[in-house]
């Protein structure tokens, strides 16, 4: 059984002809049976007003968990205005039962004024961040970082007690000691052999509050792109490693839970590690439990 920390959802069916297709929890929970998992979390588009917001918003979230709470949490996101406000706002979705922030991705480097006070008031309220990163501010979208993750690090440091999540394609990217570091090298999936010495896994040696959200292709190809060293990596940082999908659509399915399946069926990763990564940590971090251990 596993716990997925990374779901987009929409309550009720879009108009066709939008930018991708996104199941309603109607349609995305017997897809989850499919797969082995029994509950989800959802994340957040951004705050109701918000344009960007098309679908999966707070409230939408929100909506959702409440007609299904049994299988679905909720991570609230935050838009970039009024940032006096930050830590109502905060309060206000977390007293809803928001599990954390995520997914954070407002296009801003990370030192901004912005960020870091989000940073700020989530460490206050014992809200872990589960963020998306850009190599570049007015690139696509996500919180953006220079290569080697300077900005991360900082942030890190400065913040030792807010549980970083950490996501998408310049983040895991830098697993390895020898990545590009044009924007779109940051954005491509990772192939090949792993060269011991990447800034990511020195990051989660040296902070103890950097996480891992395994989802995707960004990090499903960091850890299958070399058997040996993502093997490694998963039984190392076991306690940290969260498993995750990134499904939008009941017809997606990403391949490194099946991954995880095959190797622990054939003892290649502990029963520990396994069960840590597949529904454990996140259990412990953000509060959920399945009914086997309720």
């Amino acid at each position: 059984m596993k716990i997925d920390i990374h779901l987009h959802l929409s309550p009720e069916p879009l108009p066709e002809g939008g930018p991708m297709t996104v199941s309603t929890p109607e349609e995305m929970i017997p897809h989850m049976k499919e797969l082995g998992i029994k509950k989800g979390v959802l994340m957040s588009s951004g705050e109701g007003d918000n344009p960007a917001a098309s679908f999966g918003s707070n409230e939408d979230c929100l909506a959702i968990v409440k007609k299904y709470p049994d299988v679905f949490s909720w991570m609230c996101n935050l838009d970039p205005k009024d940032q006096d406000t930050i830590y109502e706002r905060l309060k206000t979705y977390k007293d809803e039962g928001a599990v954390g922030i995520g997914e954070f991705m407002v296009n801003q480097r990370i030192d901004s004024p912005f960020i870091q006070e989000v940073f700020r008031c989530a460490e206050e309220l014992d809200m872990p961040v589960l963020f998306h990163m850009s190599p570049e501010v007015g690139y696509q979208y996500g919180i953006v970082d220079d290569p080697g993750l300077p900005l991360l690090e900082e942030s890190l440091k400065k913040y030792p007690k807010l549980k970083f999540i950490g996501h998408s394609q310049p983040f895991w990217h830098e697993i390895t000691k020898d990545p590009g570091k044009t924007k779109e090298e940051r954005m491509e999936w990772g192939k090949g052999k792993v060269t011991p010495g990447g800034r990511t896994p020195y990051l989660f040696e040296h902070y103890p509050n950097l996480y891992g959200d395994l989802s995707a292709n960004s990090a499903g190809c960091a850890i299958m792109r070399d058997e040996e060293f993502g093997l490694e990596f998963l039984k190392k940082y076991k306690t940290r490693l969260m498993f995750a999908t990134d499904m939008v659509n009941k017809d997606m399915v990403f391949p490194l839970g099946g991954w995880l399946d095959e190797k622990y069926a054939k003892g290649a990763l502990d029963k520990e590690t396994y069960e840590n990564i597949c529904y454990r940590n996140t259990g412990e971090i953000l509060g959920i439990r399945l009914s086997q251990e309720e």
